[in-house]
């Protein structure tokens, strides 16, 4: 399991790339990107992820936050996880224009 804090979008992207399989017969992930800090890299040393997340399946909660905390650990920092679905209005746009999808 991956336990060095990521530096960088190719960073994030090369381990989610590499756990594809896992999240998707685990967590029934469809599709996942990166958006905010690290998709503009404009990242500092503690800055979260920011994940957008598509399930295909609808999921509970306690597998939508096993989830966030596989990434967490897979990453090496706090990952903010959401769904299309939970994105704030005002902020949807902008998110979606940014995001970088695996």
């Amino acid at each position: 399991m991956q336990t060095t804090r990521v530096r960088t979008l190719e960073d994030v992207q090369k381990i989610l790339r590499a756990h594809r399989r896992e999240l998707s017969e685990q967590y029934g992930v469809r599709r996942i990107g990166v958006f905010g800090s690290y998709s503009r890299n404009e990242q500092r040393a503690d800055s979260d992820v920011d994940i957008l997340v598509e399930f295909e399946r609808p999921v509970g909660l306690i597998t939508f936050v096993r989830l966030q905390e596989y990434l967490e650990e897979l990453l090496g920092v706090k990952v903010d996880l959401v769904t299309r679905e939970a994105l704030k209005k005002r902020l949807r746009e902008r998110i979606l224009r940014e995001v970088k999808y695996l």
